[in-house]
């Protein structure tokens, strides 16, 4: 994937959320706010990005998120129930109507022989419900699997957005 294939999927996102008066907003993880620096590369995007949230920690989820200690102890911080709840609590605490979600294991350590590292949920959230939640595994090292989030986590925006 290269950098102008990036560009090119965040400008055209950018283009389907104003068309529609969407602002969106990020709940990144493993990420690291990778998604919301390939939105902010494109001049305008104030007009559809209103925040993000790099939430790395679990306290950060929890504090900025609201997502439960109960979710993270029971299912870990890499799981669909916890991107859910992160995508959930983006889109309450901001002013955006979409929010997208992302947490994983990056690598090179942190993988064990249920969630190897590569594995990374995602979750969409369009005002107060879930449209869709997705575990994928990624191949690659540590750069390459971040690279391949963000850009499955713009794909599924865009994807969403082009079937409203």
């Amino acid at each position: 994937m290269s950098e102008t294939s990036l560009d090119n999927l965040s400008h055209r996102v950018g283009q389907l959320l104003k068309k529609q008066g969407y602002l969106m907003t990020t709940a990144e993880s493993c990420t690291g706010g990778g998604v919301a620096q390939a939105i902010t590369e494109i001049a305008g995007s104030s007009a559809w990005f209103d925040r993000s949230f790099v939430t790395y920690s679990n306290e950060a989820k929890m504090e900025m998120l609201g997502v439960e200690a109960q979710s993270l102890l029971r299912f870990g911080a890499v799981s669909e129930e916890v991107a859910t709840e992160m995508a959930l609590g983006a889109v309450q605490n901001s002013r955006a109507q979409l929010a997208v979600s992302i947490t994983g294991i990056a690598g090179p350590g942190g993988g064990s022989e249920d969630k190897p590292v590569g594995t990374v949920c995602f979750a969409l959230a369009v005002g107060g419900g879930i449209i869709q939640v997705q575990r994928c595994l990624f191949v690659g090292d540590r750069t390459q699997v971040r690279n391949q989030s963000v850009y499955h986590s713009l794909q599924l925006i865009e994807k969403y957005m082009k079937n409203i």
